[in-house]
C-alpha cells in the first residue's frame, strides 16, 4: 500500500525540484528526471496506489476501469479535481495537449478522479453535465467519499499524481500551472518504461458522454442578459461557444461564433469564441466574457464584426493591470457588467469584470474617467479595481486588501442608497457589496465571518449570516422592487434579498435538480441555473437553465414559470437576404380593423445606422383594461421597402398601456434608398370593466423618412400617441 500517502513520494521529489532549478537546459532536465525513475523503480518497495473500489461510477469508458488490472502495463496521470474549481478548469488544456501528444496506444491514460467539495457535485448526473461541458474526454471516475483523496493524503484541487506502469506512485504536482513538468515527467517515463518493456500498447475501453446526447439548441447557457427595451435577449451558449441574439420570444436575430471553440476576430461567421460566460448590451454594443480565451471581447451588432479589448489570449497571473486592454494578460473573465467612473462625462463608461480566474474585480475604462479610491485613468486601460487575489471571503474597507473566492457574477445598484456592485462569489458561496462611492467590500448574504472557510454553505433561509448558499454564479438587481435575485446554482434555486434587511429566502425551484415549467414558482426545478437578468419594467425575469440546456421565463408579477424560451431559427424572425420570407412573416402579423385609424407621422430625416426609439402612448377609453389573456401586440411593415426590416424584430407584445412602451428601430448600415416608409401598427384587445364585452381595437402609424449620407446624432425619439374612443 501507499505508506504515507503522497508524503512518502516528499524526500526524493524535493530533491529533483532543485536540481531542475539548477538546471540550464532540457537535455540535462531529462537527464536528471531519468536518474529521479531510476532511483524510484529499484526503491525495495513501491509506493502503490490503492484498488480503486469495484462500486464506484465511471464515466467516458464502457465499464469500472481497475488500476493494477485495466491499467496495468500504461502510465497514468491521476487528475484529482472538482468541478466547480477554477484551479481545476485551469488545468484541463495542459491535460487535453498531454493526451492529443501521447493515446492510450502510446502507453498514456489520464483519469479523472472527481473528489467533491459541495454536496451538489456528488451527483453522477452533475459530474455528467461537467465532463460534457468542459469537453474532458479521458476516463473519470466518481470518488464520492474521497476514498482515494484520503488514502493518499491529498489536500488540495487539484492535484496531478503520475503512476508507472505497475500502478508505483512517482511524482505528485499541486495547483495549477506546472504544464513544462507535466510534460517533461510524463514524456521521461513513458520513455524510460518503454526501454524496459513495461509499456502495453492496448486500447482502454472508451466511450464518450458526449456522442450519446441528442443535439440541442442551446449547449449549458452559462449567462443571459436583455437590453433596454426588454425586446432582445443575448444568451451565452456557452457550450456551443457563441453568442445569440433573439426576439423577447426566441427568434434569433444573430448568431455570433460557433459551434466549435476557438480564438478569432472579425465578422460573426467567421469569429470564434471559448466557453463564454458573462455578457453586456447598450444599444448596439455587447461586450462578452470570453472565459476560456482569457479575454473580453466586443461585439458590435450594427458593423456585425467581433473585436477583442481586452486579454492576450492566454490565461494571465499579474494581479494588479493597468496596462492598456489589449496588451494586458487576464485571467478566466466570468462576467460583465456595465457601470459608471466618478468623475466621467458620460454613463456606462467602465465594464466591470469578475475575474474568477484570480479572484479579483478588474475594471475595463470604456472611457477615462476615475474608480473609487484611484487616480485618473485613460480609456482603454484594465486593472484591478478589488481584491488581493488570495481566494478567501474577506471583506475588507480598502478594496484591494479584501479577497474572493472565484467572483462569478456582477449586478449594478447604481441609485442610492445603494451605489454598489453586487457580487455572486461563488466559491466562499456569498453574495458581497463593492461600494462605488469608496470601493469597500462588504458581506450581503451567505458564508461565515472566518475569512479562510470556504465550506460555509447549505441551502438555508434567513438574514446575512444565517443564510446558507451553494455555490452561486449569478446575480441580477430588480431596480422596481430594490430586490436582488441570486441564482443559487448547486441548489437549484432562484433566492431573493431584501438588501436593505439582509433577508435571503427561497423565490423558485425546489432545491432537488429537475426540470419543471408552467407552474408556480414554488414548484418548479432548476438545474444548475447559471446566470439570470430582469427586464427594465421588471415584469419578466429569464433565467439561464444550465444544465437544462434553457432559459426560463419567470413571470414576476403572476408567480408563474411561464415557459422555457424556444429558440427559433432566424428565417422565422430577420430578413437578411430574402424578402419573400419577410413576406411570409407579414401574413402572419394580425390585421388590423377596417376602422383603425392611419395617422400621419411628420417625415423625419435619418442616417444609415441611426436608432430610431418609438415611444408608444396609448389611452383606453374610460373603465375598460387590457384582455390579459389575448395578445395585444405592436408590429413594424415597410412595404416594398423590406431593407429596411434587415436584422428587426417587427413585433412584440403590449401587456400594460399605463406605462409607455418603447420600439428601438435601428436603420441598416447601408441604404438601398433615400425614401421609405415605416407602419408602426398597433392591435389591442380590451374589456370594458363593468361588462364581459371585449373589443378588438387598432391604429397605424405611418412614418416617412429621408436618409440622409451624414450623421443625424446618436438616436431619434418619436412620441406616437392615440386615445381609443368607444364607438
Amino acid at each position: 500500500m501507499a505508506a504515507g500517502g503522497l508524503a512518502g513520494l516528499l524526500p526524493a521529489q524535493t530533491q529533483l525540484e532543485y536540481a531542475l532549478l539548477d538546471a540550464d537546459t532540457a537535455q540535462e532536465k531529462e537527464n536528471l528526471v531519468y536518474q529521479y525513475l531510476k532511483k524510484m523503480d529499484s526503491r525495495e518497495r513501491d509506493l502503490t496506489v490503492p484498488e480503486l473500489g469495484g462500486d464506484l461510477q465511471w464515466l467516458n469508458t464502457e465499464g469500472p476501469i481497475s488500476l493494477h488490472k485495466d491499467l496495468c502495463g500504461k502510465v497514468v496521470v491521476l487528475d484529482f479535481f472538482t468541478y466547480c474549481c477554477i484551479n481545476c478548469l485551469h488545468l484541463l488544456p495542459d491535460l487535453h495537449a498531454l493526451e492529443h501528444q501521447y493515446s492510450d496506444k502510446d502507453g498514456l491514460v489520464i483519469v479523472g478522479v472527481h473528489s467533491a467539495k459541495f454536496p451538489n457535485e456528488k451527483v453522477l448526473d452533475n459530474i455528467k453535465s461537467a465532463v460534457l461541458r468542459y469537453n474532458i474526454v479521458h476516463p473519470v471516475v466518481n470518488d464520492a467519499d474521497a476514498t482515494l483523496w484520503h488514502e493518499l493524503e491529498v489536500s488540495c484541487w487539484p492535484t496531478l499524481v503520475i503512476l508507472g506502469p505497475r500502478g508505483n506512485m512517482l511524482f505528485s504536482l499541486v495547483g495549477e500551472g506546472h504544464r513544462e513538468k507535466l510534460f517533461l515527467f510524463t514524456s521521461i517515463t513513458l520513455k524510460f518504461y518503454k526501454e524496459r518493456g513495461q509499456i502495453k500498447d492496448n486500447n482502454i475501453g472508451i466511450k464518450l458522454y458526449r456522442d450519446s446526447l441528442p443535439p440541442s439548441p442551446l449547449l449549458f447557457p452559462g449567462k443571459v442578459t436583455v437590453d433596454d427595451s426588454g425586446e432582445r435577449l443575448v444568451i451565452a451558449d456557452t457550450g456551443h461557444h457563441r453568442i445569440l441574439v433573439t426576439c423577447k420570444n426566441g427568434q434569433i436575430l444573430h448568431t455570433i461564433g460557433g459551434p466549435n471553440s476557438g480564438r478569432r476576430d472579425g465578422g460573426f461567421s467567421e469569429s470564434a469564441f471559448n466557453s463564454p460566460q458573462g455578457i453586456a448590451i447598450k444599444n448596439n454594443i455587447i461586450y462578452v466574457a470570453d472565459t476560456e480565451n482569457h479575454l473580453i471581447r466586443k461585439i458590435d451588432l450594427e458593423l456585425q464584426m467581433v473585436t477583442t479589448v481586452a486579454g492576450i489570449g492566454v490565461q494571465g497571473v499579474d494581479k494588479e493591470g493597468g496596462a492598456k486592454g489589449e496588451e494586458q494578460p487576464i485571467s478566466s473573465p466570468w462576467d460583465v457588467v456595465f457601470g459608471s467612473s466618478i468623475s466621467g462625462m458620460q454613463e456606462d463608461d467602465v465594464l466591470w469584470i469578475a475575474m474568477a480566474g484570480i479572484h479579483q474585480i478588474w475594471a475595463l475604462m470604456l472611457e477615462g474617467g476615475r474608480l473609487p479610491k484611484g487616480s485618473d485613468l485613460k480609456k482603454g486601460v484594465c486593472l484591478r479595481f478589488a481584491g488581493s487575489g488570495n481566494e478567501e471571503n474577506r471583506n475588507n474597507a480598502y478594496p484591494h486588501k479584501a479577497g474572493f473566492a472565484q467572483p462569478s457574477g456582477l449586478s449594478l445598484a447604481p441609485e442610492e442608497p445603494w451605489n454598489c456592485l453586487f457580487v455572486a462569489d461563488s466559491e466562499s458561496s456569498t453574495v458581497r457589496t463593492i461600494s462605488l462611492k469608496d470601493g469597500a467590500v462588504k458581506h450581503l448574504v451567505g458564508g461565515e465571518r472566518d475569512p479562510l472557510n470556504l465550506f460555509a454553505f447549505g441551502d438555508v433561509d434567513g438574514a446575512g449570516i444565517n443564510a446558507k448558499l451553494q455555490h452561486p454564479l449569478g446575480v441580477t438587481w430588480d431596480k422596481k422592487r430594490k430586490l436582488l435575485y441570486v441564482a443559487d446554482s448547486y441548489n437549484h434555486k432562484i433566492k431573493v434579498v431584501d438588501p436593505k434587511m439582509k433577508n435571503c429566502a427561497t423565490m423558485a425551484g425546489t432545491g432537488e435538480a429537475g426540470n419543471v415549467v408552467g407552474s408556480s414558482f414554488t414548484q418548479s426545478a432548476f438545474n444548475e441555473p447559471g446566470g439570470l437578468c430582469v427586464e427594465e419594467n421588471g415584469r419578466l425575469m429569464y433565467v439561464a437553465d444550465t444544465n437544462n440546456h434553457q432559459i426560463k421565463v419567470l413571470d414576476l408579477e403572476t408567480k408563474i414559470l411561464s415557459m422555457a424560451l424556444p429558440i427559433l431559427k432566424p428565417e422565422a424572425c430577420d430578413v437578411p437576404d430574402n424578402p419573400p420570407v419577410q413576406k411570409d412573416k407579414i401574413t402572419n402579423l394580425p390585421r388590423l380593423p377596417k376602422s383603425a385609424p392611419n395617422v400621419q407621422l411628420p417625415s423625419l430625416t435619418v442616417a444609415p445606422g441611426q436608432t430610431i426609439h418609438f415611444s408608444l402612448k396609448l389611452t383606453l377609453p374610460s373603465d375598460s383594461k387590457l384582455n390579459e389573456e389575448a395578445p395585444s401586440a405592436w408590429f413594424i411593415t415597410a412595404e416594398d421597402n423590406t431593407w429596411l426590416l434587415q436584422g428587426q424584430c417587427p413585433t412584440g407584445e403590449i401587456k400594460d398601456v399605463s406605462c409607455q412602451t418603447v420600439i428601438p428601430f435601428q436603420l441598416p448600415g447601408s441604404c438601398v434608398s433615400a425614401e421609405a416608409t415605416l407602419a408602426i401598427k398597433v392591435c389591442l384587445y380590451y374589456c370594458s370593466k363593468g361588462s364581459s364585452a371585449c373589443m378588438m381595437a387598432g391604429v397605424s402609424f405611418s412614418q416617412p423618412l429621408q436618409v440622409a449620407g451624414t450623421d443625424q446624432g446618436s438616436s431619434a425619439q418619436v412620441e406616437l400617441i392615440h386615445t381609443f374612443v368607444t364607438n
